[in-house]
């Protein structure tokens, strides 16, 4: 049975199924196409579906020319009936946090419901949504296994976590090396076959546990780090030292030490979410893991700092916040983007808003907000291009942009929690 599907996939045979078409679907999808496979794409949003339809994207720096050149090799639906057909199954769903910080698997229980209907002998599902240790070998496992068959006997199971990171052009889903763990020898061997035909290297655990507990370390690495670089830049702004000059100074030691950079809080759906996945499946073991959840409650803090900072920097100029028009420069999470997963813009116009200043915001990359799970009430806010009349501008996000911006022509305080202005006088604050 294991060689049927083997053989199957090595001749791009095998009918490949992604659940979720979203930054790390969408990837997938591709990679998957042009590696020759016959490929299905299923997401609940039909205006996605819609658009793949058309040949347009809807993730503005992925380019779907190989799924339009793909002819009838790649199809879009929000007909999951027709999962029964797919010989291989990738699940990447998002798995958010809920308002308490507990892990929201709502998304990957009702997918793994949804397969476990058409699932049938000898197929292979894998899960890339990041997530904590044990969720593929207990939580999926166990609703696939309750139409009658067992992982690893019947059909294969897998996790090999998404190492996505948008709009990096030096490295693509296919550079990266990709972590694979199988609930059984089996099921790793199948994974593999899978994914060595998109990637450049797999990289073999010997468990899923293992696999999905690599890529909490990889976002708790960075979480951590951020954390403490943002607890120095408050420091540092208060002894009168710029942190940005710091980093640059260590930066050329050679080596045992790498640059992390401040920020105005957490973005996108990795770093602020996944570290608190690992901490709550921590108190199932009795452990509190008080490390990461001060790196949460440090990174957290960070929008609080910046309202801070804006509020200190319109008292300088004789101007209350309440009642203060500003604009916010940037509402995707990263530069040069339009994703806005956990944007830290959002906690900051929310912030602002409450203490009665009107707040708009810029970004080219994003003209409309979009819905969002948090922050609904925003969805349909456009973009407005920087002008004058506003009391004080916020620069947010790292867009290439707005280094072109002639700041100073405004006459009015500029807050940078980016460093981004390399130039600037009396009129600009660091933050």
């Amino acid at each position: 049975m294991i060689m049927e599907l083997i053989e199957k996939i090595g001749s791009r045979q095998a009918r490949i199924g992604v659940v979720g078409m979203g930054y790390v679907g969408l990837p997938l999808i591709i990679e998957f196409v042009k590696a020759g496979f016959p490929v299905t794409g299923f997401d609940v949003d039909g205006e996605k579906v819609q658009c793949l339809t058309k040949g347009e994207s809807y993730i503005r720096y992925i380019d779907i020319t190989p799924l339009v050149e793909a002819d009838d090799r790649f199809e879009a639906t929000t007909d999951f009936s027709r999962l029964e057909g797919m010989d291989c199954i990738v699940i990447c769903v998002p798995t958010p946090l809920s308002k308490n910080r507990e892990p929201d698997m709502r998304y990957v229980d009702g997918t793994a419901k949804m397969v476990v209907r058409r699932l049938r002998k000898g197929r292979l599902v894998v899960l890339e949504s990041t997530t904590y240790p044990g969720t593929t070998d207990e939580r999926v496992r166990s609703i696939l296994e309750s139409g009658g068959m067992k992982a690893g006997d019947d059909f294969y199971l897998a996790y090999s976590p998404e190492r996505e990171d948008p709009n990096n052009r030096d490295f693509s889903l296919k550079r990266v090396p990709k972590v694979v763990g199988g609930y059984t020898d089996e099921c790793l061997r199948t994974a593999r076959a899978l994914y060595d035909t998109i990637v450049e290297k797999t990289v073999p655990v010997s468990s899923t546990k293992v696999a999905e507990a690599c890529k909490l370390l990889e976002n708790i690495y960075r979480s951590v780090n951020i954390a403490l670089v943002n607890e120095l830049k408050v420091l540092f702004d208060r002894m009168g030292i710029d942190v940005w000059e710091v980093i640059e100074a260590a930066k050329t030691k050679p080596f045992g030490y790498q640059a992390f950079y401040p920020g105005p809080g957490l973005g996108g759906h990795c770093i602020p979410i996944d570290p608190f996945y690992l901490t709550w499946k921590a108190r199932e073991y009795g452990m509190v893991t008080r490390f990461i959840e001060l790196a949460g409650e440090i990174n957290t803090f960070m929008p609080d700092y910046v309202v801070s900072r804006v509020m200190a920097v319109l008292n300088g100029y004789g101007k209350a916040l309440r009642g203060a028009k500003i604009l916010i420069l940037g509402l995707a999470y990263k530069g040069n983007v339009d994703d806005d997963r956990e944007s830290p813009s959002y906690h900051l116009m929310e912030k602002l808003e409450t203490l009665g200043a009107e707040v708009d915001y810029h970004d080219p990359y994003i003209p409309v907000m979009k819905p969002s799970r948090r922050f609904p009430h925003y969805a349909g806010k456009c973009s407005v291009e920087p002008r004058r009349g506003y009391d004080l501008m916020l620069i947010v996000t790292p867009h290439d942009e707005f280094r072109e911006i002639d700041f100073a022509s405004f006459g009015i305080p500029v807050v940078d929690t980016r460093n981004m202005v390399s130039n600037g006088g009396s009129w600009l604050h660091k933050a």
